[in-house]
């Protein structure tokens, strides 16, 4: 059975153990050195790194397979170093002897930290037996933590980030033998791919996060369905749009208008946007309104082809978004970015926003519960501070400034 624990780097004993033992061979404890490396065994490693890739809670796994394969009892994946300001992070991974007690001290002062980019090394390829057991490093680090023995490597990326790979073993065991270096050495450009890989799949995914939000926070709901016209995916937006039930709903996976005519039009608009998103023609844009049982204003609603690409032929790709914009909705965006931006005093903001969610002056002091005059005197300053002149000319530049980017939607 193995641990793993992903912990700050300065309270891990785990990543940058380092020294090679004297003990002869019949004393050593050491797992068997396997004589060879099967294509199947070494290709199940690379297909677990490069899950890791996609999945990063799969990477304390897939460092306990290599783990096993090299014959240590730690490994790490050092994703920050330690500095002044930061006590960085790694991934670690274990055999029986458990996670190593937090209170570790020292590890900023590992020699293997300026080992040169993608270079494989152990502690003997930096110094002497003797000198390795004579350093602090060893004796305040490496040895409370069972830790003599080393594989160090660090793993440059092409965003710039550098990562450590660190193998360990106990005095007791026998240093690595070659073809477990070897293997280690092999592994290592699968391990940069995959860190590369995973930076980049990291980035979009923030990416996606990022804009989802803004429109989101604009009140614009976004339905994704693939090629079979089933919902793949909605934004917070559309999520509460389609939770109201008011003329638009989920049906299974599908996308439903509450009223017959209003479906069949949009049922038809998918089919042509799925239609043009199989083809290499330009992409489809079209829009109806939808309405609701409420009485409230119709939805609006924008159906797009998104066109497809040579390497997204699978099952469940996107093929076609909705738009929906909630006209009626309210929102809130924080004061604090509204004073900035304007100028204005707590009062002069939580009245312009009040116009701007559609209020009347009279319905908004009835709401602050603040007086007719109180308002206007107010308004006046909001003018004077704005450059507007009318009440009208207020909302609209309330409603098209960055604030609202800040908002959450009611």
């Amino acid at each position: 059975m193995s641990h793993c624990q992903c912990v700050p780097l300065d309270s891990m004993g785990m990543s940058t153990p380092d020294a090679p033992s004297s003990l002869p061979p019949d004393a050593a404890t050491s797992p068997a050195a396997p004589t060879v490396l099967t294509v199947e065994r070494f290709s199940h490693l690379v297909e677990r790194i490069y899950d890791a890739a996609l999945d990063p809670a799969l990477w304390s796994a897939c460092l306990d397979e290599i783990r096993e394969e090299l014959g240590g009892n730690y490994v790490s994946l050092i994703v920050r170093h330690v500095t002044e300001d930061d006590p960085g992070l790694i991934v670690s991974v274990a055999s029986d002897h458990g996670p190593i007690d937090p209170s570790t001290v020292g590890i900023a002062a590992s020699p293997f930290t300026d080992v040169p980019i993608g270079q494989l090394v152990t502690e003997s390829d930096l110094m002497s037996p003797a000198e390795w057991k004579a350093s602090a490093y060893y004796r305040e680090w490496c040895a409370p933590h069972d830790v003599c023995h080393v594989m160090a490597a660090n793993l440059g990326t092409r965003a710039g980030s550098v990562y450590g790979f660190r193998v360990t073993r106990p005095e007791s065991w026998r240093p690595f033998s070659p073809l477990r270096i070897e293997t280690a050495r092999r592994l290592l450009p699968h391990l940069r791919q995959a860190l590369d890989a995973y930076l980049s799949v990291n980035r979009d995914r923030k990416l996606s996060l990022l804009y989802g939000r803004a429109m989101a926070q604009l009140m614009v709901g976004a339905v994704v369905l693939d090629e079979r016209g089933k919902v793949v995916e909605c934004n917070a937006a559309a999520s509460g749009i389609l939770g109201l039930h008011d003329g638009l709903r989920l049906a299974g996976e599908q996308l439903e208008a509450t009223y017959a005519n209003d479906n069949r039009k949009l049922q038809q608009l998918i089919r042509n946007a799925l239609a043009r998103s199989n083809s290499a023609q330009a992409e489809l844009t079209e829009a109806m309104s939808v309405s609701r049982p409420s009485g409230q204003q119709s939805w609006g609603l924008v159906v797009q082809a998104v066109s497809p690409d040579e390497w997204t032929e699978g099952k469940h790709r996107p093929s076609v978004a909705v738009f929906v914009r909630d006209t009626e909705g309210k929102a809130h965006p924080p004061i604090r970015l509204t004073q900035q931006l304007f100028q204005l005093t707590p009062a002069e903001t939580a009245l312009a926003i009040q116009l701007a969610n559609g209020l009347s002056l009279e319905e908004a002091a009835e709401a602050l519960n603040i007086r007719r005059n109180t308002a206007r005197a107010h308004l006046r300053s909001i003018f004077s501070k704005t450059g507007v002149r009318r009440q009208t000319e207020l909302v609209r530049l309330f409603l098209n400034s960055v604030a609202w980017l800040g908002s959450t939607p009611e």
